[in-house]
Protein backbone atom coordinates (compact mmCIF):
# COMPACT_ATOMS: atom_id res chain seq x y z
CA UNK A 1 0.00 0.00 0.00
CA UNK A 2 1.07 3.27 -0.60
CA UNK A 3 0.75 5.76 1.64
CA UNK A 4 1.16 9.68 1.58
CA UNK A 5 2.26 11.51 4.26
CA UNK A 6 2.08 15.05 5.25
CA UNK A 7 4.79 15.51 7.34
CA UNK A 8 6.69 18.32 5.52
CA UNK A 9 8.72 20.95 8.04
CA UNK A 10 6.87 24.28 7.13
CA UNK A 11 8.42 27.18 4.79
CA UNK A 12 8.97 30.36 6.77
CA UNK A 13 6.30 32.92 6.43
CA UNK A 14 5.51 35.02 3.69
CA UNK A 15 7.00 38.39 4.83
CA UNK A 16 6.44 39.89 1.04
CA UNK A 17 2.49 39.49 2.11
CA UNK A 18 0.54 42.90 2.68
CA UNK A 19 -0.46 43.58 6.40
CA UNK A 20 -1.88 46.03 8.37
CA UNK A 21 -1.35 49.05 6.86
CA UNK A 22 0.14 48.08 3.72
CA UNK A 23 -1.13 48.56 0.16
CA UNK A 24 -0.94 46.07 -3.29
CA UNK A 25 -2.63 46.05 -6.33
CA UNK A 26 -5.18 43.19 -6.27
CA UNK A 27 -7.51 43.68 -9.20
CA UNK A 28 -9.65 46.29 -9.00
CA UNK A 29 -9.01 50.57 -8.57
CA UNK A 30 -10.97 52.33 -5.44
CA UNK A 31 -14.21 53.55 -6.78
CA UNK A 32 -14.15 57.28 -7.43
CA UNK A 33 -16.22 59.66 -5.57
CA UNK A 34 -19.39 59.83 -6.05
CA UNK A 35 -22.00 62.79 -6.08
CA UNK A 36 -24.80 59.62 -5.23
CA UNK A 37 -24.82 57.57 -2.12
CA UNK A 38 -23.74 54.28 -2.13
CA UNK A 39 -26.01 53.03 0.17
CA UNK A 40 -23.90 52.53 3.26
CA UNK A 41 -26.48 52.44 6.20
CA UNK A 42 -23.99 54.27 8.69
CA UNK A 43 -23.55 56.60 5.83
CA UNK A 44 -26.56 57.44 4.07
CA UNK A 45 -29.24 56.47 6.50
CA UNK A 46 -31.05 52.59 5.46
CA UNK A 47 -33.43 54.29 2.57
CA UNK A 48 -33.49 51.61 -0.09
CA UNK A 49 -31.88 53.09 -3.38
CA UNK A 50 -33.23 50.31 -5.58
CA UNK A 51 -36.01 47.76 -5.86
CA UNK A 52 -33.98 44.51 -4.63
CA UNK A 53 -33.29 46.88 -1.32
CA UNK A 54 -36.83 48.01 -1.09
CA UNK A 55 -38.60 44.11 -1.03
CA UNK A 56 -35.32 42.81 1.40
CA UNK A 57 -36.41 45.71 3.77
CA UNK A 58 -39.69 45.36 3.11
CA UNK A 59 -39.95 41.55 4.34
CA UNK A 60 -37.00 39.45 4.54
CA UNK A 61 -35.79 36.84 3.41
CA UNK A 62 -36.40 34.17 5.63
CA UNK A 63 -40.36 35.01 5.93
CA UNK A 64 -40.78 33.05 2.74
CA UNK A 65 -40.54 29.52 4.25
CA UNK A 66 -43.73 29.87 5.89
CA UNK A 67 -45.20 30.88 2.63
CA UNK A 68 -43.60 28.20 0.87
CA UNK A 69 -44.49 25.44 3.55
CA UNK A 70 -48.83 26.53 3.82
CA UNK A 71 -49.01 28.05 0.31
CA UNK A 72 -46.53 27.47 -2.40
CA UNK A 73 -46.21 23.39 -2.12
CA UNK A 74 -50.39 23.48 -2.13
CA UNK A 75 -50.67 25.76 -4.93
CA UNK A 76 -47.61 24.61 -7.14
CA UNK A 77 -45.43 26.69 -8.75
CA UNK A 78 -48.21 29.25 -10.14
CA UNK A 79 -49.18 30.72 -7.02
CA UNK A 80 -45.94 32.03 -6.24
CA UNK A 81 -45.05 35.65 -6.00
CA UNK A 82 -42.63 37.11 -8.43
CA UNK A 83 -40.81 38.59 -5.67
CA UNK A 84 -40.54 35.54 -3.24
CA UNK A 85 -39.84 33.61 -6.28
CA UNK A 86 -37.40 35.99 -7.76
CA UNK A 87 -35.58 37.16 -4.56
CA UNK A 88 -36.70 35.49 -1.08
CA UNK A 89 -36.70 31.77 -2.22
CA UNK A 90 -33.16 32.01 -2.25
CA UNK A 91 -32.46 32.73 1.61
CA UNK A 92 -33.93 28.98 1.80
CA UNK A 93 -31.23 27.85 -0.92
CA UNK A 94 -33.81 27.68 -3.70
CA UNK A 95 -33.19 28.45 -6.96
CA UNK A 96 -35.54 28.37 -10.05
CA UNK A 97 -33.07 26.55 -13.20
CA UNK A 98 -32.79 26.72 -16.77
CA UNK A 99 -35.33 25.81 -18.80
CA UNK A 100 -34.07 23.23 -21.12
CA UNK A 101 -33.51 24.42 -25.26
CA UNK A 102 -32.58 27.74 -24.67
CA UNK A 103 -29.32 28.65 -26.21
CA UNK A 104 -26.44 30.61 -24.62
CA UNK A 105 -26.96 33.28 -27.08
CA UNK A 106 -30.25 34.26 -25.41
CA UNK A 107 -29.37 34.40 -22.06
CA UNK A 108 -28.40 38.41 -21.68
CA UNK A 109 -31.45 39.30 -24.09
CA UNK A 110 -34.70 36.80 -21.84
CA UNK A 111 -36.11 37.96 -18.95
CA UNK A 112 -35.63 35.88 -15.53
CA UNK A 113 -39.32 34.24 -15.99
CA UNK A 114 -38.35 33.61 -20.20
CA UNK A 115 -35.49 31.67 -19.20
CA UNK A 116 -36.54 29.86 -16.06
CA UNK A 117 -38.08 26.56 -15.56
CA UNK A 118 -40.56 25.16 -12.93
CA UNK A 119 -38.33 23.32 -11.04
CA UNK A 120 -35.99 24.58 -8.48
CA UNK A 121 -31.82 23.91 -7.82
CA UNK A 122 -31.63 22.76 -4.31
CA UNK A 123 -28.47 23.88 -2.52
CA UNK A 124 -27.77 21.92 0.83
CA UNK A 125 -25.83 23.43 3.30
CA UNK A 126 -22.92 21.53 4.92
CA UNK A 127 -20.90 24.39 6.85
CA UNK A 128 -16.78 22.88 7.46
CA UNK A 129 -17.64 20.05 4.59
CA UNK A 130 -18.39 17.46 7.60
CA UNK A 131 -20.93 14.90 6.65
CA UNK A 132 -22.13 11.31 8.61
CA UNK A 133 -22.97 8.14 6.43
CA UNK A 134 -26.75 8.75 7.83
CA UNK A 135 -26.77 12.45 6.25
CA UNK A 136 -25.39 11.15 3.43
CA UNK A 137 -28.02 8.87 2.18
CA UNK A 138 -30.62 11.01 3.75
CA UNK A 139 -29.59 13.30 0.81
CA UNK A 140 -28.81 10.40 -1.67
CA UNK A 141 -32.09 9.34 -1.52
CA UNK A 142 -33.66 12.76 -1.49
CA UNK A 143 -31.94 12.86 -5.14
CA UNK A 144 -33.41 9.49 -6.06
CA UNK A 145 -36.54 10.31 -4.68
CA UNK A 146 -37.40 13.95 -5.53
CA UNK A 147 -34.41 15.09 -8.16
CA UNK A 148 -34.04 12.81 -10.78
CA UNK A 149 -30.76 11.02 -9.18
CA UNK A 150 -29.21 14.75 -9.81
CA UNK A 151 -25.75 15.95 -7.36
CA UNK A 152 -23.42 17.56 -7.58
CA UNK A 153 -20.45 18.61 -4.61
CA UNK A 154 -19.78 22.22 -5.19
CA UNK A 155 -16.65 24.46 -4.66
CA UNK A 156 -18.17 25.82 -1.40
CA UNK A 157 -18.66 22.31 0.10
CA UNK A 158 -22.12 22.18 -0.50
CA UNK A 159 -24.32 19.54 -2.49
CA UNK A 160 -26.68 20.53 -5.45
CA UNK A 161 -29.88 19.13 -6.54
CA UNK A 162 -31.64 19.76 -9.66
CA UNK A 163 -35.54 19.32 -10.62
CA UNK A 164 -36.51 19.98 -7.44
CA UNK A 165 -40.65 20.78 -7.27
CA UNK A 166 -42.09 23.36 -4.91
CA UNK A 167 -44.38 20.93 -3.61
CA UNK A 168 -41.62 18.35 -2.64
CA UNK A 169 -39.89 20.91 -0.55
CA UNK A 170 -41.24 20.65 2.70
CA UNK A 171 -40.90 16.95 2.80
CA UNK A 172 -36.73 17.92 1.67
CA UNK A 173 -36.56 20.31 4.97
CA UNK A 174 -37.95 17.51 6.75
CA UNK A 175 -35.52 14.80 6.01
CA UNK A 176 -32.40 17.19 5.95
CA UNK A 177 -33.23 18.57 9.24
CA UNK A 178 -34.14 15.15 11.09
CA UNK A 179 -30.55 14.78 10.33
CA UNK A 180 -28.84 17.87 11.52
CA UNK A 181 -28.93 19.36 7.98
CA UNK A 182 -30.48 22.57 6.48
CA UNK A 183 -30.77 24.92 3.48
CA UNK A 184 -30.64 28.06 5.36
CA UNK A 185 -29.34 31.28 3.60
CA UNK A 186 -27.72 28.32 1.20
CA UNK A 187 -27.86 31.51 -0.87
CA UNK A 188 -28.96 35.21 -1.05
CA UNK A 189 -27.79 38.27 0.48
CA UNK A 190 -26.31 36.53 3.71
CA UNK A 191 -23.98 34.68 5.50
CA UNK A 192 -23.17 31.79 3.09
CA UNK A 193 -21.76 28.53 3.93
CA UNK A 194 -18.83 28.47 6.27
CA UNK A 195 -15.81 26.60 4.12
CA UNK A 196 -13.54 24.81 6.80
CA UNK A 197 -10.41 21.88 6.78
CA UNK A 198 -11.63 18.96 5.61
CA UNK A 199 -8.97 17.46 7.69
CA UNK A 200 -10.62 19.43 10.85
CA UNK A 201 -10.09 17.51 13.97
CA UNK A 202 -8.08 14.35 12.25
CA UNK A 203 -4.63 15.38 10.56
CA UNK A 204 -1.87 14.48 11.83
CA UNK A 205 -0.24 17.76 11.26
CA UNK A 206 -3.03 20.31 11.99
CA UNK A 207 -2.49 23.31 13.99
CA UNK A 208 -5.79 23.85 15.43
CA UNK A 209 -9.64 21.86 15.01
CA UNK A 210 -11.65 24.66 13.72
CA UNK A 211 -14.60 22.92 14.61
CA UNK A 212 -15.47 24.85 17.61
CA UNK A 213 -15.42 27.72 16.18
CA UNK A 214 -17.02 26.98 13.07
CA UNK A 215 -20.21 25.69 15.07
CA UNK A 216 -20.36 28.32 17.31
CA UNK A 217 -20.59 30.91 13.92
CA UNK A 218 -23.06 28.63 12.69
CA UNK A 219 -25.24 28.23 15.86
CA UNK A 220 -24.89 32.02 16.66
CA UNK A 221 -25.70 33.59 13.58
CA UNK A 222 -27.09 31.78 10.88
CA UNK A 223 -30.83 32.17 10.27
CA UNK A 224 -30.25 35.48 12.74
CA UNK A 225 -32.60 38.41 11.32
CA UNK A 226 -29.55 40.99 12.11
CA UNK A 227 -27.09 39.49 9.68
CA UNK A 228 -30.10 38.26 6.79
CA UNK A 229 -30.02 41.63 5.03
CA UNK A 230 -26.37 42.21 3.87
CA UNK A 231 -25.30 43.94 0.60
CA UNK A 232 -24.92 41.21 -1.26
CA UNK A 233 -23.47 37.10 0.12
CA UNK A 234 -21.05 37.07 2.35
CA UNK A 235 -18.47 33.89 1.92
CA UNK A 236 -16.19 32.50 4.79
CA UNK A 237 -13.64 30.27 5.36
CA UNK A 238 -11.76 28.98 8.02
CA UNK A 239 -8.81 26.71 8.44
CA UNK A 240 -6.37 25.44 10.84
CA UNK A 241 -4.67 22.78 8.48
CA UNK A 242 -0.76 24.40 7.05
CA UNK A 243 -2.34 23.11 3.44
CA UNK A 244 -4.34 26.23 3.81
CA UNK A 245 -7.01 24.18 2.60
CA UNK A 246 -9.81 26.76 2.19
CA UNK A 247 -9.36 28.98 -0.73
CA UNK A 248 -8.96 31.70 1.49
CA UNK A 249 -7.84 34.68 -0.33
CA UNK A 250 -10.85 34.97 -2.51
CA UNK A 251 -13.72 35.43 0.61
CA UNK A 252 -15.04 38.08 2.20
CA UNK A 253 -13.62 36.83 5.49
CA UNK A 254 -11.20 33.89 6.20
CA UNK A 255 -8.99 32.52 9.19
CA UNK A 256 -5.67 30.63 8.53
CA UNK A 257 -4.14 29.05 11.53
CA UNK A 258 -0.74 30.43 12.50
CA UNK A 259 1.43 29.99 15.49
CA UNK A 260 2.44 33.66 17.18
CA UNK A 261 5.78 33.48 18.98
CA UNK A 262 4.10 34.67 22.41
CA UNK A 263 0.88 34.12 21.87
CA UNK A 264 0.48 30.72 20.58
CA UNK A 265 -2.22 29.18 17.88
CA UNK A 266 -4.93 31.09 16.55
CA UNK A 267 -5.91 32.67 13.24
CA UNK A 268 -4.80 35.26 10.53
CA UNK A 269 -7.38 37.08 9.83
CA UNK A 270 -8.06 37.95 5.11
CA UNK A 271 -11.10 39.76 4.30
CA UNK A 272 -12.29 41.85 0.76
CA UNK A 273 -11.15 38.53 -1.57
CA UNK A 274 -13.87 37.76 -4.12
CA UNK A 275 -13.50 36.91 -8.16
CA UNK A 276 -16.55 36.90 -10.75
CA UNK A 277 -16.46 39.73 -13.17
CA UNK A 278 -13.55 42.44 -10.82
CA UNK A 279 -11.38 39.77 -8.97
CA UNK A 280 -9.58 40.74 -5.76
CA UNK A 281 -7.84 39.11 -3.22
CA UNK A 282 -7.81 39.17 0.29
CA UNK A 283 -6.13 41.01 2.00
CA UNK A 284 -4.64 40.62 5.74
CA UNK A 285 -5.07 42.95 8.69
CA UNK A 286 -2.09 41.36 10.19
CA UNK A 287 -3.73 40.83 13.77
CA UNK A 288 -3.90 37.58 15.57
CA UNK A 289 -7.18 36.52 16.44
CA UNK A 290 -7.25 33.92 19.70
CA UNK A 291 -9.72 31.42 18.87
CA UNK A 292 -11.74 32.21 21.47
CA UNK A 293 -12.62 35.71 20.05
CA UNK A 294 -13.11 34.05 16.59
CA UNK A 295 -16.75 34.38 16.35
CA UNK A 296 -17.28 37.49 17.72
CA UNK A 297 -14.42 38.50 15.06
CA UNK A 298 -16.53 37.00 12.27
CA UNK A 299 -19.46 38.78 13.59
CA UNK A 300 -17.91 42.14 14.01
CA UNK A 301 -16.36 41.50 9.97
CA UNK A 302 -19.99 41.18 9.03
CA UNK A 303 -21.36 43.75 10.56
CA UNK A 304 -18.78 45.99 9.00
CA UNK A 305 -19.99 44.67 5.78
CA UNK A 306 -24.09 45.43 6.65
CA UNK A 307 -23.59 48.75 7.72
CA UNK A 308 -20.95 50.34 5.76
CA UNK A 309 -21.22 48.18 2.07
CA UNK A 310 -22.17 49.46 -1.04
CA UNK A 311 -26.03 48.49 -1.54
CA UNK A 312 -26.92 50.91 -4.62
CA UNK A 313 -25.30 49.04 -7.46
CA UNK A 314 -25.96 45.56 -6.90
CA UNK A 315 -22.44 44.84 -9.47
CA UNK A 316 -20.78 47.11 -5.98
CA UNK A 317 -21.97 45.60 -2.95
CA UNK A 318 -19.20 43.15 -2.52
CA UNK A 319 -16.79 43.67 0.60
CA UNK A 320 -14.52 43.87 -1.71
CA UNK A 321 -14.93 47.05 -3.37
CA UNK A 322 -15.12 48.44 0.52
CA UNK A 323 -11.68 47.35 1.33
CA UNK A 324 -10.66 48.34 -1.84
CA UNK A 325 -11.84 51.95 -1.15
CA UNK A 326 -10.43 52.12 2.73
CA UNK A 327 -7.60 49.85 2.90
CA UNK A 328 -6.83 47.76 5.02
CA UNK A 329 -5.64 50.21 7.91
CA UNK A 330 -8.99 51.61 8.33
CA UNK A 331 -10.87 48.48 7.75
CA UNK A 332 -8.91 47.51 10.89
CA UNK A 333 -9.89 50.62 12.84
CA UNK A 334 -13.27 50.39 11.98
CA UNK A 335 -13.63 46.98 13.22
CA UNK A 336 -11.64 47.35 16.79
CA UNK A 337 -13.30 50.76 17.37
CA UNK A 338 -16.65 49.97 16.35
CA UNK A 339 -17.53 46.35 16.61
CA UNK A 340 -15.12 44.49 18.96
CA UNK A 341 -14.89 44.98 22.82
CA UNK A 342 -10.96 45.17 22.65
CA UNK A 343 -7.89 45.68 20.05
CA UNK A 344 -6.81 42.57 18.29
CA UNK A 345 -2.65 41.89 18.58
CA UNK A 346 -0.72 42.12 15.60
CA UNK A 347 0.54 38.94 14.34
CA UNK A 348 2.39 36.86 11.67
CA UNK A 349 1.60 35.85 8.63
CA UNK A 350 1.49 31.70 7.69
CA UNK A 351 4.25 29.77 6.29
CA UNK A 352 4.00 28.73 2.68
CA UNK A 353 1.86 25.46 2.59
CA UNK A 354 4.12 22.57 2.26
CA UNK A 355 1.42 19.90 1.05
CA UNK A 356 -1.33 20.14 -1.46
CA UNK A 357 -4.77 21.54 0.23
CA UNK A 358 -7.31 19.05 -1.94
CA UNK A 359 -6.01 15.83 0.44
CA UNK A 360 -6.54 13.56 -2.56
CA UNK A 361 -4.56 10.23 -1.63
CA UNK A 362 -4.17 8.27 1.43
CA UNK A 363 -2.94 9.79 4.65
CA UNK A 364 -1.94 9.17 8.39
CA UNK A 365 -4.32 10.78 10.89
CA UNK A 366 -3.33 11.37 14.27
CA UNK A 367 -4.78 8.47 15.54
CA UNK A 368 -3.07 6.15 13.73
CA UNK A 369 -5.87 5.18 11.20
CA UNK A 370 -6.13 6.90 7.66
CA UNK A 371 -8.08 9.30 5.59
CA UNK A 372 -8.95 8.60 1.91
CA UNK A 373 -9.70 11.32 -0.32
CA UNK A 374 -11.25 11.16 -3.71
CA UNK A 375 -12.53 12.96 -7.01
CA UNK A 376 -15.25 12.43 -9.17
CA UNK A 377 -14.63 14.13 -12.45
CA UNK A 378 -16.09 17.75 -11.74
CA UNK A 379 -17.82 17.32 -8.88
CA UNK A 380 -20.32 15.60 -10.94
CA UNK A 381 -22.37 12.71 -8.31
CA UNK A 382 -25.74 11.53 -8.61
CA UNK A 383 -27.86 9.96 -5.56
CA UNK A 384 -27.25 6.02 -5.96
CA UNK A 385 -23.73 6.93 -6.33
CA UNK A 386 -24.19 9.19 -2.71
CA UNK A 387 -26.05 6.02 -1.01
CA UNK A 388 -23.65 3.41 -2.49
CA UNK A 389 -20.88 5.45 -0.83
CA UNK A 390 -22.87 6.04 2.53
CA UNK A 391 -22.59 1.76 2.19
CA UNK A 392 -19.24 1.55 1.51
CA UNK A 393 -18.21 3.80 3.72
CA UNK A 394 -19.64 2.04 6.63
CA UNK A 395 -18.67 -1.08 5.67
CA UNK A 396 -15.23 -0.52 5.84
CA UNK A 397 -15.83 0.64 9.23
CA UNK A 398 -16.65 4.42 9.07
CA UNK A 399 -19.34 7.06 9.47
CA UNK A 400 -17.60 9.95 8.70
CA UNK A 401 -17.01 11.88 5.27
CA UNK A 402 -16.19 15.50 4.20
CA UNK A 403 -16.98 17.61 1.13
CA UNK A 404 -13.53 20.02 0.21
CA UNK A 405 -13.55 23.73 -1.40
CA UNK A 406 -12.16 21.63 -4.47
CA UNK A 407 -14.97 19.19 -5.29
CA UNK A 408 -13.36 16.25 -3.51
CA UNK A 409 -14.44 13.96 -1.11
CA UNK A 410 -11.95 12.75 1.55
CA UNK A 411 -13.70 9.75 3.68
CA UNK A 412 -12.26 9.52 7.41
CA UNK A 413 -10.80 7.00 9.92
CA UNK A 414 -10.27 3.91 7.68
CA UNK A 415 -8.04 0.99 9.67
CA UNK A 416 -4.55 0.43 7.65
CA UNK A 417 -5.85 -2.92 6.30
CA UNK A 418 -9.20 -1.60 5.17
CA UNK A 419 -7.34 1.10 2.63
CA UNK A 420 -6.95 -0.56 -0.50
CA UNK A 421 -10.08 -2.18 -0.37
CA UNK A 422 -11.50 1.30 0.10
CA UNK A 423 -9.94 2.81 -2.87
CA UNK A 424 -11.26 -0.44 -5.04
CA UNK A 425 -14.93 0.19 -3.73
CA UNK A 426 -14.04 4.02 -4.30
CA UNK A 427 -13.16 3.41 -8.07
CA UNK A 428 -16.12 1.38 -8.81
CA UNK A 429 -18.15 4.56 -7.54
CA UNK A 430 -16.10 6.74 -9.85
CA UNK A 431 -14.35 8.63 -7.24
CA UNK A 432 -10.94 8.32 -8.05
CA UNK A 433 -8.11 7.91 -4.88
CA UNK A 434 -5.32 7.98 -7.31
CA UNK A 435 -6.78 10.25 -10.00
CA UNK A 436 -4.54 11.54 -13.52
CA UNK A 437 -3.35 14.52 -12.32
CA UNK A 438 -5.39 16.62 -15.08
CA UNK A 439 -9.15 14.83 -13.34
CA UNK A 440 -7.60 15.77 -9.99
CA UNK A 441 -6.82 19.34 -10.81
CA UNK A 442 -10.09 20.07 -13.07
CA UNK A 443 -13.38 21.13 -11.53
CA UNK A 444 -16.58 22.99 -13.18
CA UNK A 445 -19.28 25.20 -11.93
CA UNK A 446 -23.06 23.86 -13.21
CA UNK A 447 -23.17 25.73 -16.65
CA UNK A 448 -25.91 25.77 -18.99
CA UNK A 449 -27.42 22.48 -18.39
CA UNK A 450 -29.33 24.44 -14.92
CA UNK A 451 -27.71 27.25 -14.87
CA UNK A 452 -29.94 30.86 -16.03
CA UNK A 453 -26.84 32.67 -16.09
CA UNK A 454 -24.53 30.75 -18.37
CA UNK A 455 -23.51 30.68 -21.43
CA UNK A 456 -21.94 27.32 -22.47
CA UNK A 457 -21.74 23.69 -21.20
CA UNK A 458 -19.16 23.08 -18.59
CA UNK A 459 -19.64 19.71 -17.22
CA UNK A 460 -20.11 17.65 -20.27
CA UNK A 461 -17.32 19.52 -21.68
CA UNK A 462 -15.36 19.75 -19.05
CA UNK A 463 -15.69 15.59 -18.46
CA UNK A 464 -15.51 14.94 -21.95
CA UNK A 465 -12.02 16.64 -22.04
CA UNK A 466 -10.43 14.94 -18.83
CA UNK A 467 -10.96 11.72 -20.34
CA UNK A 468 -9.22 12.39 -23.76
CA UNK A 469 -6.35 14.19 -22.06
CA UNK A 470 -5.81 11.20 -19.80
CA UNK A 471 -5.10 9.50 -23.12
CA UNK A 472 -3.18 11.85 -24.55
CA UNK A 473 -0.81 13.13 -21.90
CA UNK A 474 -0.38 9.42 -20.73
CA UNK A 475 3.22 9.04 -21.87
CA UNK A 476 3.68 12.34 -20.05
CA UNK A 477 5.15 13.41 -16.89
CA UNK A 478 3.51 16.07 -15.43
CA UNK A 479 5.28 17.67 -12.73
CA UNK A 480 1.53 18.99 -10.76
CA UNK A 481 -2.29 18.58 -11.17
CA UNK A 482 -2.81 20.74 -14.06
CA UNK A 483 -5.88 22.92 -12.26
CA UNK A 484 -7.93 23.00 -15.25
CA UNK A 485 -11.14 25.07 -14.34
CA UNK A 486 -14.54 25.41 -16.72
CA UNK A 487 -17.09 28.11 -16.35
CA UNK A 488 -20.18 28.86 -18.38
CA UNK A 489 -20.33 32.82 -17.67
CA UNK A 490 -18.00 35.65 -16.46
CA UNK A 491 -19.11 35.65 -12.96
CA UNK A 492 -16.27 32.59 -12.30
CA UNK A 493 -18.18 30.14 -10.04
CA UNK A 494 -15.47 27.90 -10.99
CA UNK A 495 -12.49 30.39 -9.73
CA UNK A 496 -11.38 30.45 -13.45
CA UNK A 497 -8.73 33.50 -12.54
CA UNK A 498 -7.45 31.20 -10.58
CA UNK A 499 -6.38 28.32 -11.89
CA UNK A 500 -3.46 27.05 -14.14
CA UNK A 501 -6.15 27.51 -17.39
CA UNK A 502 -9.43 28.81 -16.65
CA UNK A 503 -12.15 28.77 -19.14
CA UNK A 504 -14.64 31.81 -19.10
CA UNK A 505 -18.02 30.44 -21.02
CA UNK A 506 -18.97 33.45 -23.81
CA UNK A 507 -19.79 33.12 -27.86
CA UNK A 508 -16.74 33.19 -29.52
CA UNK A 509 -15.88 33.55 -33.26
CA UNK A 510 -14.11 30.88 -34.71
CA UNK A 511 -13.35 30.55 -38.53
CA UNK A 512 -15.95 33.30 -38.92
CA UNK A 513 -18.84 31.52 -37.37
CA UNK A 514 -19.99 32.28 -33.97
CA UNK A 515 -20.14 29.12 -31.35
CA UNK A 516 -19.81 28.38 -27.84
CA UNK A 517 -16.69 28.68 -26.34
CA UNK A 518 -14.25 30.41 -23.75
CA UNK A 519 -12.05 32.86 -23.24
CA UNK A 520 -8.58 31.50 -21.86
CA UNK A 521 -7.18 32.53 -18.75
CA UNK A 522 -3.19 31.19 -17.73
CA UNK A 523 -0.97 31.40 -14.97
CA UNK A 524 -3.16 32.04 -12.25
CA UNK A 525 -3.39 30.18 -8.73
CA UNK A 526 -3.91 30.66 -4.61
CA UNK A 527 -0.93 30.10 -2.32
CA UNK A 528 0.21 26.24 -2.32
CA UNK A 529 3.16 24.52 -1.83
CA UNK A 530 3.91 25.58 -5.69
CA UNK A 531 4.16 29.55 -5.64
CA UNK A 532 4.08 31.42 -2.34
CA UNK A 533 1.13 33.52 -2.59
CA UNK A 534 -1.56 33.92 -4.52
CA UNK A 535 -2.02 35.54 -8.37
CA UNK A 536 -4.52 35.95 -10.88
CA UNK A 537 -3.81 34.51 -14.60
CA UNK A 538 -2.96 36.18 -17.92
CA UNK A 539 -5.01 36.61 -20.72
CA UNK A 540 -4.07 36.77 -23.90
CA UNK A 541 -6.17 39.09 -26.52
CA UNK A 542 -8.02 37.02 -28.66
CA UNK A 543 -6.93 33.50 -27.56
CA UNK A 544 -10.67 31.72 -27.56
CA UNK A 545 -11.16 28.07 -27.59
CA UNK A 546 -14.80 26.45 -28.88
CA UNK A 547 -16.51 24.97 -26.48
CA UNK A 548 -15.24 21.42 -27.98
CA UNK A 549 -12.07 21.83 -28.13
CA UNK A 550 -10.81 22.19 -24.58
CA UNK A 551 -8.79 18.85 -25.14
CA UNK A 552 -6.95 19.86 -28.46
CA UNK A 553 -6.03 23.53 -26.75
CA UNK A 554 -5.21 22.00 -23.20
CA UNK A 555 -2.83 19.15 -24.93
CA UNK A 556 -1.00 21.65 -26.91
CA UNK A 557 -0.23 24.10 -24.33
CA UNK A 558 0.69 21.65 -22.10
CA UNK A 559 2.99 20.06 -24.09
CA UNK A 560 4.50 23.11 -25.25
CA UNK A 561 5.15 23.92 -21.28
CA UNK A 562 6.61 20.62 -20.97
CA UNK A 563 8.94 21.06 -23.93
CA UNK A 564 9.60 24.96 -22.56
CA UNK A 565 10.07 24.54 -18.82
CA UNK A 566 12.73 25.16 -16.79
CA UNK A 567 12.57 21.48 -15.09
CA UNK A 568 15.91 22.08 -13.06
CA UNK A 569 14.14 25.49 -11.08
CA UNK A 570 10.99 23.42 -10.40
CA UNK A 571 9.06 25.62 -12.90
CA UNK A 572 5.27 25.18 -12.91
CA UNK A 573 2.87 25.60 -15.38
CA UNK A 574 1.64 28.95 -13.93
CA UNK A 575 5.62 30.42 -13.65
CA UNK A 576 6.24 29.30 -17.20
CA UNK A 577 2.71 30.73 -18.91
CA UNK A 578 3.48 34.32 -16.90
CA UNK A 579 6.68 34.20 -19.07
CA UNK A 580 6.06 32.73 -22.11
CA UNK A 581 5.46 34.18 -25.42
CA UNK A 582 1.87 34.67 -26.48
CA UNK A 583 2.61 32.49 -29.34
CA UNK A 584 3.50 29.74 -27.20
CA UNK A 585 0.22 29.86 -25.12
CA UNK A 586 -2.12 29.61 -28.11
Amino acid sequence: MTIETTDAAPRAPRAERPAHGERAPRGIRSPRPSAKPNGQWKVDGTTPLNANEEWKQADGGLSVRERIETIYAAGGFQSIDPTDLHGRFRWWGLYTQRKPGIDGGRTATLEPHELEDEYFMLRVRIDGGQLTTEQLRVIGGISTEFARDTADLTDRQNVQLHWVRVEDVPEIWRRLEAVGLETTEACGDVPRVILGSPVAGIAADELIDPTPQIDEIAARFIGDESLANLPRKFKSAITGHPSQDVVHEINDVAFVAVEHPDLGVGYDLWVGGGLSTAPRLAERLGVWVPPERTADVWHGVAQVFRDYGYRRLRNKARLKFLLADWGAERFRQVLETEYLDAPLPGGPAAPTPATPGDHVGVHRQKDGRFYVGATPIVGRVSGPTLTKLADLVEAHGSTRLRTTPHQKVVILDIPEDRVESLIAGLDELGLQARPSLIRRGTIACTGIEFCKLAIVETKAYATAAVLELEERLAAFDLPHPIALHVNGCPNSCARIQTADIGLKGQLVTIDGEQVPGYQVHLGGGLASQDRDEAGLGRTVRGLKVAADGIADYVERVVTRFLGERDAAAGETFAQWAHRADEEALR
